[in-house]
């Protein structure tokens, strides 16, 4: 999950990942990333069968808080830069950081589930984005073109590659599929912190062509799938909720990684979930 609001890096901070060493993980801290993940991907799939028409984001919310303190940990989202949620639901055109609310989820809709979870310290993060009864061929294509970017992009990276072959997968993969691919809202290093170095960008920039993911490093990959227009529009009610500018369908899947010694290890994969190749 990236917020809009996310507080900004120190700019006169060493940014490279060499220089930055405390963002390396050493075989204890990841096995920790490893526990947060792991209960992350297990509140995933407790939501899974409730993801129904007729349930409301809010009762979507609560089961999200209910498991997570039940099994003694902390919802993320929950008053993190005044966020009044213990997730995200992102229904059809909303991009990212839809607010639970009382709207009931319809036969055709798509929503995004983006959950992060603190366990012990350290978090856990990912997403998903939910078919919800009989879809159109449109909303299917489009969460189909979204789980693809993401995976491709995962399988691509190689230890001490350039972040930018994240962003070069996605285009890509999307590009092929004519949909467009969202700039403003990126993945992030993660940690004991929610949101850290290095930025994940989904379109290649200057600074990902320079930065590289070294082992012991997690992040996220969770790119954001237009079927229209990349341009996005801002709530103002809320200042929260970003939509596609045109009223078209996105859709997005989010893992968290870690980059070991001989290449990236997701670990948010859910038992019931979809994995690499599901079709939709």
């Amino acid at each position: 999950m990236r917020f809009a609001f996310s507080a900004k890096p120190n700019p006169n901070a060493d940014t490279t990942m060499q220089g930055n060493r405390k963002l390396l993980l050493n075989e204890s801290q990841r096995d920790s990333m490893r526990a947060a993940g792991k209960f992350n991907a297990s509140l995933m799939d407790y939501l899974r069968p409730f993801i129904l028409p007729g349930i409301s984001t809010e009762e979507i919310d609560k089961l999200v808080y209910d498991y997570t303190t039940r099994h003694g940990h902390t919802p993320a989202t929950l008053g993190y830069l005044s966020y009044k949620k213990s997730c995200c639901t992102s229904v059809n055109d909303v991009i990212c950081h839809g607010i639970p609310s009382s709207y009931r989820l319809k036969e055709g809709d798509i929503v995004n589930v983006d959950i992060t979870s603190i366990v012990d310290g350290w978090h856990g993060d990912q997403s998903e984005t939910f078919l919800v009864g009989k879809c159109s061929d449109e909303a299917r294509a489009i969460t189909q073109a979204a789980f693809d970017c993401m995976h491709r992009a995962i399988r691509a990276l190689t230890p001490g590659c350039f972040v930018s072959v994240i962003g070069d997968n996605v285009v890509m993969e999307a590009h092929r599929r004519n949909y467009s691919v969202v700039r403003e809202y990126v993945g992030h290093g993660l940690g004991k912190r929610f949101h850290q170095y290095p930025n994940i960008p989904h379109v290649p920039d200057r600074k990902s062509r320079q930065e590289r993911l070294y082992p012991g490093l997690v992040f996220t990959v969770e790119p954001m799938i237009n079927c229209g227009t990349r341009f996005t529009k801002l709530d103002s009610r809320d200042n929260w909720t970003v939509t596609t500018r045109d009223g078209r369908l996105s859709a997005q899947f989010e893992h968290t990684v870690l980059m070991t010694e001989t290449g990236p290890e997701i670990l948010t994969l859910t038992q019931n979930g979809p994995q690499y190749g599901h079709q939709f």
